[in-house]
């Protein structure tokens, strides 16, 4: 089974300024996990060139990874041979898709009933295809060192996160639909938001909680660059309507009237 070759590379030119965009973003949603951006590399060679850059000392999956760049502010670059296994690396496309990865064995028994259970989830993880990239680097988004990064990761509590969806809502209206895989949710958001140049939210999993340090209360949304600015300028928009964070609670046995002939006219 393969997928399909998608080009990742998706966004527009023009310049990206990380510190202006994360100081709108923590204006407007408080924000308490530091934005992050990632980035692939074709060569070691141009991962290597990016400023201040640490390399691992030891073996991480990939969402220790994203929670050093998130949680610490560290710049941090892998390759395959930093990661645990081919679960971590096949997502991100540092590691083949083939037929081991999705048999999915080691899921077997563990997170689903059956073998066959635990392929159908492996066929159904968004991963970008293997064979072109062979680095990959977090790294703060204020930082500027990736620039652009491929992607932007926001961390975000339900209330935050329902604004910033409300934010990108705002001009260019789409239903914006996304999938759950379960476990491996690292698909979900920068495995999809990589491959389809997607804004992708997901439900952090067992393992980026646990390994990457995700609070309970913290949705992800990944989406490329060129999106932040079209969902900050709807997040100041939705401001001026008095649709702000944080959202204050009426009160469940207040007359409503008031309150939503004001939030919904």
């Amino acid at each position: 089974m393969t997928q399909d070759a998608i080009p990742v590379r998706v966004n527009a030119p023009g310049p990206f300024d990380g510190a202006a965009l994360v100081a709108d973003l923590n204006r407007l949603l408080r924000l308490r996990t530091t934005p992050i951006g990632m980035k692939l590399f074709e060569t070691v060679e141009e991962m290597l060139a990016i400023p201040k850059l640490r390399r691992p000392s030891a073996i991480h999956t990939t969402d220790q990874i994203v929670g050093m760049a998130a949680r610490n502010g560290w710049t941090v670059g892998i390759t395959a041979d930093d990661l645990v296994g081919q679960q971590c690396g096949a997502v991100v496309g540092l590691m083949a898709q083939d037929e081991t990865f999705f048999a999915g064995r080691n899921m077997a028994g563990v997170w689903y009933s059956t073998p066959e259970e635990a392929a159908a989830h492996q066929a159904a993880m968004d991963c970008v295809p293997f064979g072109r990239y062979t680095g990959l680097v977090v790294s703060p988004l204020a930082s500027g060192r990736l620039d652009p990064p491929d992607i932007c990761l926001v961390y975000a509590n339900p209330a935050q996160m329902i604004l910033l969806v409300n934010g990108l809502q705002w001009t260019g209206y789409q239903k914006l639909s996304w999938g759950v895989v379960g476990e491996s949710a690292c698909a979900d958001s920068w495995g999809r938001a990589l491959k389809t140049g997607e804004p992708s939210l997901s439900l952090p999993c067992f393992a980026e909680r646990r390994y990457g340090g995700v609070p309970d209360d913290e949705m992800l949304m990944a989406l490329p660059p060129r999106l932040l600015p079209k969902a900050i300028a709807g997040l100041e928009a939705l401001s001026r309507n008095g649709l702000r964070y944080p959202i204050p609670p009426y009160g469940i046995t207040n007359d409503v009237r008031a309150g939503m002939s004001v939030s919904y006219g």
